[in-house]
C-alpha cells in the first residue's frame, strides 16, 4: 500500500504563530497529520493544581504553557493522505467495536520530550489502567499495520501532558524542580492528588476533523 508519494506544495508556517514550536514533518497539502487518543475533561481542581506546579517550575526558571486539551496518546502521529480517512476511520471503527470500559488514574509527575527534542512536556503517568490501555494500543497498532503506518512504542509510559515547553529541559526539570512539582500533587488540600479517567470514548484526531468511538 503506498500513500506517501506525489509529494505536494510545501507549507511553511511561521513559528510565532504556535509558540515557537517546530512541526516534526513537512507539512504538504493533502497530508493530515492523524492520532487517537482517550479524552480527558478536567475535573474540580485540577487546573488550580496545574496552575500551582506551573508557578512552581517558573521560579526555578521554567516557564510552562499549559496543554490545549488533556489526553492519553494511544497511537503516533502518523501522516494520512485525505482519501485514505474515511477507509481509516472506518477501519478502527472496527477493530474498537468489542473495547469495554475502565477506569485509569495517575498520581505521578513524569518528563518527556518528543522525538526531536524540541519540546519538553510534563505529565503525570498512568498507574491504573495499563494493562487495558496496552489492549486498545493493540488494536490501534493492526489498524496502523493495515496502512503501511508506524504502530505505537513498544514499551510505552501512558500519560497525560499536562504543560510543555520549547526546547530540551528534560534534565533542569528533573533536577531542579520535580520533586517540589511532586510535592504539590502529595500535599493537595484534600489529599494527595489524583487524575481519574474513566474510559467511555476514544477519538481519532486527523487534520481538523474528530472522529468519535464510543466504548461498551
Amino acid at each position: 500500500m503506498e500513500m506517501f508519494r506525489d509529494p505536494e506544495e510545501q507549507h511553511f508556517e511561521d513559528k510565532s504563530q504556535h509558540g515557537g514550536r517546530l512541526r516534526s514533518f513537512q507539512h504538504e497539502r493533502g497530508n493530515w497529520a492523524t492520532y487517537v487518543y482517550l479524552p480527558y475533561e478536567p475535573e474540580d481542581g485540577f487546573l488550580e493544581l496545574l496552575d500551582e506546579l506551573r508557578v512552581c517550575a517558573a521560579a526555578r526558571g521554567i516557564t510552562l504553557t499549559r496543554a490545549e486539551e488533556f489526553h492519553i496518546s494511544l497511537s503516533q502521529t502518523v501522516i494520512l493522505r485525505h482519501h485514505w480517512i474515511q477507509p481509516f476511520v472506518q477501519s478502527l471503527r472496527s477493530a474498537l467495536a468489542t473495547c469495554r470500559g475502565f477506569l485509569c488514574q495517575a498520581d505521578k509527575l513524569k518528563v518527556y520530550s518528543n522525538q526531536e527534542k524540541t519540546r519538553t512536556f510534563l505529565g503525570m503517568e498512568i498507574s491504573t489502567g495499563h494493562t487495558q490501555l496496552l489492549e486498545v494500543v493493540k488494536r490501534v497498532d493492526k489498524v496502523m499495520e493495515e496502512f503501511s503506518l508506524s504502530t505505537y512504542y513498544e514499551e510505552p509510559s501512558f500519560h497525560l501532558s499536562l504543560a510543555w515547553c520549547v526546547g530540551d529541559f528534560i534534565e533542569t526539570l528533573q533536577h531542579a524542580c520535580l520533586a517540589e512539582l511532586q510535592s504539590l500533587v502529595d500535599g493537595h488540600e484534600d489529599g494527595p492528588f489524583q487524575i481519574r479517567l474513566k474510559c467511555k470514548e476514544l477519538r481519532c484526531k486527523t487534520g481538523n476533523k474528530c472522529f468519535l468511538f464510543p466504548i461498551q
